[in-house]
C-alpha cells in the first residue's frame, strides 16, 4: 500500500533538495572524517535550527550504486526500481532509448597486451580531457555503425565516460540486459567478456564481444584510451513521474550526465547551463526559481575525490560549497535539504554501507540537536537513522503538502 495516496495536496511551497554526493565518511586523519576535518561555518550555523539524522540509502550493510543512492532521495524504492546504469548515462547525454535497445554507460580505459591479451593498467583512462573523449568517440562511430543488424550509437560523456546503445530490430524480452559488465573493476585484471545469464541476454552479449573486438582494434594505437570497459547493461524501465507520484514540478541542475538521466526518468525537467562549478548551479537555479516547485541539485566531486583516495580533495569541495551555502539560503526555500546518495570514506576509495549525514531546514522542524554537521553530530538528531526512500515524505510533510492520514 502506498500510503502517500489520496494524501498529496498541492501548494505554493518550494523544496531544495542538495545532494552532495557520496558526502558520508570515516576517520581519515586524527581520528576525523572529512566533514569533521572541514572548515564549514555556514553549515554549523544552519544545522544549530534543523532536524538531522542519518539516512540509509538501500538497506543495513548494502552498499549502493548512484542510480539506487539518489532513487532513494527521490522517494522511490531502489530495490523495487532496479535501473540500469547504462540508462541513466544515456538519458542523461540526451541520448533516446527505446524498447529496443541495450544501453550501456562505457569507461576508455589503458591497458597493456601481454601475448596478446590486454590487462588493465588504468580504468579511466588518467581520466582524458573531454576534448580528448569526443575525438575518440567519433573516431569509433565513425567506423562501427553497425554489427549483425543491430545499430550502434555512441555519445561522449564527461572525462573517460561515454554511452552506447545496442538498437535491435524488434523490442526485446524482459531480462535481454541481464549481462555482467567488462570492467574487472581493478587494475592488473584483464578485462572481462560479456555473458548473458539467459537466451535472450546471450544473444546481446555475442554483440557486445564483437563490439568490443572491433573498438580494442580502432584504438590500439590511442595513448590513453586504447580499450573500453562496459558497465550497466540496461533496457527502458517502467517508473512514474515525481508528478504523478508527489504531486511536484521537478526540476533537475547537475553538470555529470549520469545525474541528469536519472532524474530525467523520474520526470524531472533538465535546466542545462554553461560551467560545471557550484556558482554556475546557484546563477542556474536562481533563473529557474519561479517555474518549478522541487528543485535538485547535484554537487560530484565530494564523490570522485574519496573514491581516489584524496580526503584533502574531499575536504575542499565540502568547503567549496559551504562558501557558497548563504547564496542558497537567500532563495528562501520553503523546505531545504542537505545530504548525500551514500557515503564514499577516503580511506575506502569507493562507495561504502555507512548511513549518509543529513539536514533538513523548515519552519516546523525541532533543532536544537546537532552543532555540526558531521557524521557524529547528525547521529544525535530528532530524525534517526531513517530509510532514504522516506525522506520525500518529511519534505512533503515539512512543506506543507501531505494531507492527514484517517480520520
Amino acid at each position: 500500500m502506498d500510503i502517500l495516496k489520496g494524501l498529496i495536496k498541492k501548494n505554493g511551497s518550494k523544496i531544495l533538495l542538495i545532494v552532495l554526493d557520496g558526502l558520508g565518511g570515516l576517520p581519515v586523519k586524527d581520528g576525523r572524517t572529512e566533514l569533521e576535518l572541514a572548515r564549514t561555518p555556514n553549515l554549523d550555523e544552519l544545522v544549530k535550527k534543523s532536524a538531522t539524522g542519518m539516512h540509509v540509502p538501500v538497506d543495513y550493510g548494502i552498499t549502493p550504486g548512484s542510480g539506487p543512492g539518489h532513487l532513494g532521495l527521490f522517494g522511490y524504492d531502489p530495490v523495487r526500481y532496479q535501473i540500469g546504469r547504462g540508462i541513466l548515462e544515456a538519458l542523461g547525454l540526451g541520448m533516446e532509448v527505446k524498447d529496443t535497445d541495450i544501453a550501456v554507460r562505457g569507461n576508455y580505459a589503458t591497458v597493456r597486451y601481454e601475448n596478446g591479451t590486454p590487462v588493465v593498467v588504468d580504468r579511466r583512462a588518467g581520466r582524458i580531457p573531454t576534448e580528448e573523449n569526443r575525438r575518440i568517440t567519433q573516431k569509433l562511430q565513425e567506423s562501427i555503425k553497425e554489427i549483425d543488424g543491430v545499430q550502434i550509437i555512441l555519445k561522449p560523456g564527461m572525462e573517460h565516460r561515454f554511452a552506447v546503445i545496442f538498437r535491435f530490430p524488434e523490442p526485446l524480452p524482459p531480462g535481454s540486459d541481464e549481462i555482467n559488465d567488462t570492467d574487472p573493476q581493478e587494475v592488473g585484471k584483464t578485462p572481462l567478456k560479456a555473458q548473458g545469464k539467459n537466451p535472450n541476454a546471450e544473444k546481446v552479449a555475442e554483440i557486445v564481444n564483437k563490439f568490443v573486438e572491433r573498438a580494442a582494434q580502432i584504438l590500439k594505437d590511442e595513448p590513453k584510451a586504447n580499450y573500453i570497459l562496459l558497465r550497466g547493461f540496461s533496457q527502458k524501465p517502467d517508473i512514474p513521474t515525481m508528478e504523478e507520484r508527489f504531486g511536484v514540478k521537478p526540476c533537475c541542475i547537475a553538470v555529470y550526465p549520469m545525474y541528469k538521466g536519472l532524474a530525467s526518468l523520474v520526470g524531472m525537467d533538465i535546466i542545462e547551463f554553461n560551467g560545471n562549478t557550484v556558482q554556475d548551479e546557484i546563477e542556474t537555479l536562481k533563473r529557474v526559481w519561479n517555474e518549478y516547485d522541487f528543485f535538485f541539485v547535484h554537487i560530484k566531486k565530494t564523490d570522485s575525490y574519496g573514491e581516489d583516495g584524496n580526503y584533502e580533495g574531499k575536504i575542499s569541495v565540502i568547503e567549496d560549497f559551504d562558501k557558497h551555502l548563504p547564496q542558497f539560503l537567500e532563495l528562501k526555500p520553503d523546505v531545504l535539504a542537505i545530504t548525500g546518495d551514500h557515503s564514499t570514506p577516503s580511506i575506502i576509495k569507493g562507495h561504502s554501507w555507512h548511513p549518509v549525514p543529513l539536514l533538513i531546514h523548515s519552519p516546523y522542524v525541532l533543532g536544537g540537536t546537532s552543532e555540526r554537521f558531521t557524521e557524529r553530530e547528525c547521529l544525535k538528531g530528532e530524525l534517526g537513522i531513517i530509510p532514504a526512500q522516506k525522506i520525500m515524505q518529511l519534505l512533503l510533510a515539512n512543506a506543507g503538502r501531505l494531507k492527514k492520514f484517517g480520520a
